[in-house]
């Protein structure tokens, strides 16, 4: 996973990592600067024949792939209670472990998705320009002027997203599109969608209040006894016209969505093992993968150097503490 090679996006991209780790109150840096609360458990995943037709990627064209997943909460505070407002939206990144490559190197791609449709700026500097207004010295006036000058931030801002019952009970949305590419050679612009079987379940205001403030941690285990918590794994896919280079854009719901698969929720590390691997794990919002392919989104180099900075740190602070 290397660095881009683009100045400016590597001078955003750190800019965005401090500015984050700033909004949550220096948090130590063997955490994450965004989705800092998280677990780690592990699955399986099983492509539709319709998968394959789309997109020749190993993980949709064999019969199942092994899985890490990572539910997490929003902040960089990695002790966020669950029941709070700014704790959504709810994150998912779950990473298809691939066969070893010719030269015996570890392989794999991730799908990295949250609870609300969009992102809140088009592009990374515009989302760490927020971010300065919000943190500085008169964020009582540069709020205001930067969110008259982006109504879409406002949006986002307003978009309501409440709590879910359950990790396994939230609707999850890529808002990145990427580009399948089929053994014909066929291309088709999607955007991921991870939906769960048990059904769409929130809480209100009065069930949120008796909730404990690590409640959907500790539900996960319980849900996982009476068994496997399942997704569908779905791409709602773009028709000609439709903007596939903006994460602000929402496509019209009456576009096609396709299953490509099942996401199969099967066991939880314990909070030591969890804890430990997401020090290391750095999920990487580009696919690098035959058959799926970026598309011209801005925000997509900015994500994947703000993840592999962050990730570095994380490992330095692990090594220091060692």
């Amino acid at each position: 996973m290397p660095l881009s090679e683009n100045p400016q996006i590597l001078e955003t991209a750190e800019g965005l990592v401090g500015a984050l780790r700033g909004a949550a109150g220096g948090a130590p840096q063997s955490f994450r600067p965004a989705h800092a609360k998280g677990h780690l458990l592990t699955g399986t995943f099983t492509p539709t024949p319709t998968a394959s037709t789309l997109s020749k990627a190993p993980h949709f064209t064999a019969p199942s792939t092994p899985l890490t997943i990572r539910f997490s909460s929003s902040t960089g505070l990695p002790t966020i209670p669950d029941t709070s407002p700014t704790a959504n939206p709810r994150g998912i990144a779950i990473r298809f472990h691939l066969p070893s490559t010719a030269d015996g190197r570890r392989h794999h791609t991730d799908i990295i998705a949250h609870s609300t449709r969009y992102f809140p700026t088009r592009t990374g500097a515009e989302f760490l320009e927020f971010l300065q207004a919000a943190g500085g010295p008169n964020a009582a006036e540069a709020v205001p002027e930067f969110l008259g000058r982006h109504p879409e931030t406002v949006r986002f801002l307003q978009e309501p997203k409440p709590s879910p019952a359950s990790f396994g009970t939230e609707t999850y949305f890529g808002v990145n599109a990427f580009k399948f590419l089929s053994a014909e050679g066929r291309e088709t612009y999607v955007r991921y969608r991870v939906v769960p079987d048990a059904g769409l379940q929130t809480l209100g205001a009065d069930e949120l209040a008796s909730k404990s403030a690590n409640y959907l941690f500790e539900e996960l285990p319980t849900r996982l006894a009476a068994g496997p918590v399942t997704f569908k794994l779905q791409a709602q896919v773009a028709e000609a016209g439709d903007v596939t280079d903006d994460a602000q854009e929402i496509w019209p719901e009456e576009r096609r969505v396709v299953e490509l698969g099942e996401i199969k929720v099967e066991k939880t590390m314990s909070d030591e093992e969890s804890l430990k691997k997401q020090k290391d794990i750095i999920f990487d919002p580009i696919p690098r993968v035959e058959g799926v392919d970026v598309s011209a989104d801005p925000l997509l180099d900015v994500r994947a150097s703000v993840y592999l900075i962050s990730g570095r740190q994380r490992r330095a602070a692990e090594v220091a503490a060692a």
